[in-house]
Parts: structure tokens; sequence; C-alpha cells
């Protein structure tokens, strides 16, 4: 088993002076695999006083500079690329074969994509008689969940260093590996001592003493809405600047006359990625009342495709659950949901004899009253709720607390995009469009503050400043 004493503070490694060793669990065998110890609140002063000394080198750090040392650590990271799907598929439970290309490729390629999109960012511009000029917001605290954990983990390192900010890295204490390869590859690219600082432990411990910390100017966090609301409160204390990328219960809404096969299986698709543990995971679909009865029954064939098993087998399709505690709480919402009057449209299957496997589900007469239709689940469940009018599926779209994506299937684009543009939703795909990493991702309502990704990812990390200068300094220059 891996034992991981250390943390990154000032450019060096150190031992952690918290009490506790914190195990990660391996979702397919539910052993621990690795164990990492926990940093203490005098770990976490350190961390954010390294960060605070460094800050006004790195942000004075000419652009093409920063773009470098970025590209570095990108270069660092392929280094590692196989070694990250590898722990992340343990920890996560995502299929491997997917794990490469979505957990370890797809965020490596990103720290590529930021170094190349800062320059285009305008960093300074004359509005009238004033030099409106960005600057870095300061400390960042970056805390991070354990479902995407390197892309999540580079949605706010990356921009954040790119915007001249020093940072000091929460990874979840279930999946934090990959954060500590992450911390690898900035020692061997050289980035100045205390630019990036990481340290492990609980949220209730090592992250709210970050959070409060006086001398963090900017709290970027994801994970569970709960979390956020706590997260939000404190830093509300020292009025510090928070973005928050939290829950979602997405809508997959079909009109009339579109590919009810097409939208079913791409739902599909979406919902079940990562075992359903995904934020932004379209987990309701919406179709014609006519038509409910026919996409349960195929959504619900079509879920028996997914096979469960090893993650590491090129057959499995879907993994585990990250923990036992997830399962017993997918299962519980799934029981309550039926005790509502919901019902199964998958036949039952068999498990797995280990892992924290819970099976593909599809839940039939689905109202939007039931708390499945309302809240977010984390697991491998789809509900089918039927609509009488466009407009009665719109209001049933709009019609939860969250608010961060949302798919529109229509007959052509034309048709399904005067919809989508009434959805309350920071993302929405139209007929199956592919994700784009460099539109700005984020939510409404209890979905969150701030976008991430592309150039809206590095101005979240930025603050405009006016300097007012005499008209005729223009006049002269």
């Amino acid at each position: 088993m891996k034992i991981e004493h250390q943390l990154f503070i000032g450019g060096a490694w150190r031992f952690a002076c918290g009490d506790d060793d914190l195990p990660v669990t391996d979702s397919y065998t539910e052993e621990p695999f690795a164990s990492y110890r926990s940093a203490s609140p005098g770990d976490v002063d350190a961390a954010v006083r390294a960060a605070s000394v460094a800050l006004p080198r790195w942000s004075a750090t000419p652009l093409r500079e920063r773009v470098a040392a970025v590209r570095r650590v990108a270069d660092g990271l392929r280094r590692h690329g196989d070694a990250i799907a590898g722990l992340i598929s343990r920890e996560v439970g995502m299929p491997a074969k997917l794990c490469a290309r979505i957990q370890a490729g797809a965020p490596i390629a990103a720290w590529d994509m930021y170094a190349e999109l800062a320059p285009q960012l305008e960093w300074e511009r004359r509005i009238g008689h004033s030099l409106v000029q960005q600057v870095a917001v300061g400390v960042v605290a970056c805390i991070t969940p354990w479902n995407y954990p390197l892309h999540q983990v580079t949605a706010k390192v990356a921009p954040a260093l790119l915007a001249g900010c020093t940072v000091v890295l929460k990874p979840s204490e279930l999946a934090p590996s990959s954060a500590f390869l992450l911390a690898e590859a900035i020692e061997q690219a050289d980035l100045p001592p205390g630019v990036f600082n990481l340290v492990h432990g609980s949220g209730p411990e090592i992250g709210e003493a970050l959070v409060t910390h006086p001398e963090v100017d900017m709290v970027s966090f994801t994970g569970s809405t709960r979390a956020g609301q706590r997260i939000a409160a404190l830093a509300a204390q020292d009025i510090k600047r928070v973005a928050l990328e939290l829950g979602g219960k997405s809508a997959a809404l079909v009109l009339p006359g579109a590919d009810l096969a097409t939208a079913v299986r791409s739902t599909l698709g979406s919902c079940f990625l990562n075992s359903g543990q995904t934020c932004s995971a379209t987990t309701r679909l919406l179709v014609p009342r006519a038509q409910a009865g026919p996409a349960a029954h195929l959504a619900g064939e079509l879920a028996c495709r997914w096979v469960m098993g090893d993650p590491a087998d090129p057959a499995t399709r879907l993994g585990p659950l990250v923990s036992a505690a997830q399962r017993e709480r997918v299962r519980a919402m799934v029981d309550a949901a039926i005790a509502e009057g919901a019902e199964l449209a998958t036949r039952e299957g068999t498990l797995p004899p280990r892992g924290f496997f819970f099976p593909p589900t599809v839940l039939a007469k689905v109202t939007p009253e039931m708390a499945i239709a309302r809240e977010e689940v984390f697991g491998p469940v789809l509900v089918v709720i039927p609509y009488d009018s466009v407009d009665e599926a719109v209001a049933i779209a709009n019609g939860t607390g969250y608010g961060l994506a949302a798919t529109v299937w229509g007959a052509a684009p034309a048709g399904a995009l005067p919809v989508a543009r009434r959805l309350r939703a920071g993302q929405v795909d139209i007929n199956g469009a592919p994700f784009n990493p460099q539109a700005p991702f984020g939510g409404f309502k209890r979905s969150g503050i701030g976008r991430e990704n592309g150039l809206a990812g590095i101005e979240e990390f930025l603050e405009p400043v006016s300097l007012q200068l005499p008209p005729a300094y223009f006049e002269a220059s």
C-alpha cells in the first residue's frame, strides 16, 4: 500500500503534522490501497503564507513566462498519464479505457489549452481617459471533489496560475492521488517556491481552515451544494471572492418529432458516465406523454447493456460507485421514489461479487414533484417524465433548484434552438452536440456562482483595476 506523509509547501516536500492517516479505498476491491497523512491547521497556515509571499513576484512575472511554466507542467503530467489514469480508476471506479481519455488525457490537454488561450485575453484596454488592466485576484484556495479529480483541479489551478494568482490546493480526501502527481509535475517544472502548494485533509477541518485563513483572497470550490453553502457563508465573513461549481439535476428535453431512439441512447450515455457521478449528467428524460411508455421501455432495454464489472476489464461499461456510503444513498433515493409511485423500467441483474456497485436503473411514471426528480442522485439512475406541451416541458426542466446543464432534442437544430434559449442552465446541448472545453461552464441557482473553462475560466481569477489618467496623457501619446 502506498503511504504518503508529505505535503508540498513553499516549493518543497515536508512532513504533514496532522494526526490522521486518511485511507484511499479501491472502489472495486473495497480495500484501501493508499494512505495520505492529513495536514494540520499549522500546515495550512504555512501553505497560505508561502503563497502570500510568492504572490508579488509571480503576479509580476511576464505572461509569456507564466505560459511557459504551465506548458512545462503539462509536459510533466503527460509523463505521469498512465499512472494518473490507473489511480483515478481505482479511486472513483470509472472503467480504465474511459479513464485514460476522460480522467487523464482531457485534463492534461486542458493545461495546454489554457496556455494557448491566455495571450488572447485583453489584459489592458482604454475606456475614455482610463486604462483598465486585469490583475490577479491574489491567493486562491482551490478545494476540489473526488468524481473528476484531475479535471476539477486543472480547471482551477491552471487558469489561476496563468492569471498571476498563487494557489493552495486541497483535493478530496477520497481521491487525492492525482493531485500529488500534479505537485511532482509542478516541482519538476521549476515554478517559483510558494506559487503552488498542496495540503491534504478533510473538508470540515482542513478545508475550513483554508477558507477562513485571513490571507486567502478567493475560494474556488467544486462539490456538493450543501458544502458550497457552508463555504460561501464562511467566506462571506471576510468578504472573500468565491467561485462555486455545485450540483445539478439536468434535463434532456425531447421535442415532438425528435429522433427518440437517438435521444434516449445519448441521454443514457450522459446519465451513466462515471456511474452517474457527474454533476452535469442528464438524469431527467422529458418526453411527450404519448412517448413516455416507449421511451422508458427503450431506456430500460438499453440500460441492461451497461455491463458492470472490474474497471480494468475492457468489457466493463459501468464501474462501481466511489464508496459504500454513496451506494446506500443512491439505494435509499430509488427506494423512496418507488414508494412514491415510480416504477422500475429495468430488469434486476446480478451484481458483481465485490465493489460498490449500483445497477443501471431507469424509473418510469415519475412526476416532477417527486424527490428523485428534484434532487441530485449521483448514481446511474435515469427518470422518465412525461409532458403535455412544450411550455410545460420548459417549466419542468427549469423547475428544480439547480441549473447546471440541459439537452434539447428536436427534429432539427433550428427548431430546438428557441427552446434551448428558454432553459435556465449554464450550458445547453442541442441534438447531442459534444462538450466544448473552451466554452464557459457553470450554472444558475443552487448549481453555483461563476464560470470555469476557456477564457472565462481565466477571467474568474482576475480583477479589473481602472487607472484614471489626465486626458492630456493620451493626447501626448
